[in-house]
């Protein structure tokens, strides 16, 4: 008994039999009907156990990288209010909370792959951290005080709690494992759709201290209760769980070149989020509303293009992928951004580009798949899936995080101001090109593949 239980753990969930004959596909189907009962896998792919993980793995995503992704909001608040009005490196506080998300995830993996047993408790572990994050930031009077809580803090918070999802999507699905991966990705687009209503309204009626304590109150009481179905498919292995960690394929040609790509896209694609708010009222005097609903549309149109981009990554080239994203991207940010006179074509704009732009995430599990399949003819040997996601994790950080300092430098003098047409005029002008030419860049992987 204890001999089969081994072989039934030491199965990697991609070589599992999609329609849930596990049991058969072990030679286990001789043993008594009682074993098969006790020890049978729930089914990738399919199967309310999958949708229940993926759905709540889509809650604590929405929440976590929800409130990072409406930074925007708070960028416009911080802007304009006492006692951050006038302050420089503003931008940098949105930044560091994505990049930290970004930047943190091999090693919290890494952790994971290392203390299995213990990985399912990082996800609350990692949402009490956060939340309490978000209640220091409201004592805060400084941007520096604000890097550090809602930045490094709260940064560091999401990543514990997210990386289990990421883990565990791994196990449950297969097939669909792009759609998966899209899904649950494309939560933080919709978090951003409607957190920044909320946050807007908390700030607008309750000021800076309370709407961030309030904030801080409806990240853990929504996402806390979701914990308890965010758990791995396969049982604990030693077997299994012990491979050691294998990052040989961060030095192969391969993974390079999609490296690059990746971090040349980061650190062009952050930079809209960061102002669009503050753009729409300085350049149209639009409302706060109307100011905000240029993030609603963005991370709407994310959350679509997460998903489509996630069914398309389960049929097509990784590079082919790329390229679709950055046409997509270039074209909305140099023509459309660009040459936009009105209020409405930017909400244009913020469609587009978060449809083509933000779908980038979607194309990873092409990129880990193409990678791992590679390790033994290009004799870098196993990679693991996960931990080629978290590289790419790291690559997307960095852009992240470099973003914020480059966007300061990028608009400091308004270059352009009154002397272009439409959105080059604005004094935002080196920005969308800087932005446009990055997204373009993105995508130039294909060539080596033709």
């Amino acid at each position: 008994m204890a001999q089969g239980s081994v072989e039934l753990r030491d199965v990697n969930a991609d070589t599992l039999n999609h329609d849930n004959q596990d049991l058969d596909v072990l030679g286990a189907s001789s043993e008594p009907q009682a074993f098969n009962n006790e020890f049978s896998l729930p089914p990738v792919d399919t199967g309310a156990a999958a949708w229940l993980f993926l759905a709540a793995c889509w809650g604590v995503e929405a929440l976590t990288f929800g409130f990072g992704f409406s930074f925007g909001v708070f960028q416009d608040y911080y802007s304009s209010h006492a006692p951050f009005a006038g302050s420089g490196a503003i931008a940098a506080i949105g930044t560091t909370t994505t990049g930290i998300m970004y930047i943190g995830t091999p090693f919290v993996v890494a952790l994971c792959r290392l203390y299995p047993r213990q990985a399912r408790w990082f996800t609350p572990v990692g949402l009490v951290i956060a939340s309490l994050a978000l209640a220091l930031s409201s004592f805060c009077t400084t941007v520096p005080q604000l890097i550090v809580t809602q930045g490094v803090l709260y940064g560091a918070g999401s990543c514990i709690a997210y990386c289990p999802c990421t883990l565990y999507i791994d196990e449950w699905f297969v097939r669909r494992k792009g759609l998966a991966y899209g899904i649950v990705w494309s939560a933080a687009g919709l978090g951003g759709v409607f957190l920044p209503l909320a946050l807007e309204a908390l700030l607008d009626n309750l000021g800076f201290q309370n709407a961030t304590r309030v904030a801080a109150g409806i990240l853990f009481v929504f996402s806390f209760p979701l914990t308890i179905l965010i758990k791995p498919r396969l049982p604990y292995s030693p077997i299994t769980h012990s491979r050691p960690l294998n990052l040989r394929f961060v030095a192969s040609k391969i993974f390079i070149l999609y490296q690059l790509a990746n971090v040349i896209q980061a650190t062009g694609y952050f930079l809209p989020a960061i102002y669009l708010p503050t753009y729409a009222r300085m350049t149209f005097g639009a409302s706060t509303f109307l100011a905000a609903l240029t993030i609603i549309l963005f991370n709407m149109a994310i959350a679509i293009g997460l998903i489509v981009m996630g069914l398309l990554s389960d049929k097509l080239a990784a590079t082919t992928c790329m390229f679709i994203s950055a046409v997509g991207a270039a074209i909305s940010v140099l023509v459309i951004w660009g040459l936009t006179e009105s209020l409405a074509v930017l909400y244009l704009f913020c469609v587009f580009y978060g449809f083509f732009a933000g779908a980038w995430a979607s194309i990873w599990p092409g990129i880990m798949r193409e990678v791992s399949q590679r390790g033994e003819s290009d004799r870098y040997g196993y990679a693991d899936p996960i931990m080629v996601h978290g590289c790419l994790c790291v690559g997307r950080g960095v852009g992240n995080i470099l973003s914020g300092p480059l966007s300061d430098s990028l608009i400091k003098s308004m270059p352009w101001r009154g002397k272009a047409i439409g959105g080059y005029g604005s004094g935002y002008g080196i920005l969308i090109l800087y932005t446009g030419i990055t997204g373009l860049l993105s995508g130039m992987n294909i060539l080596w593949k033709l």
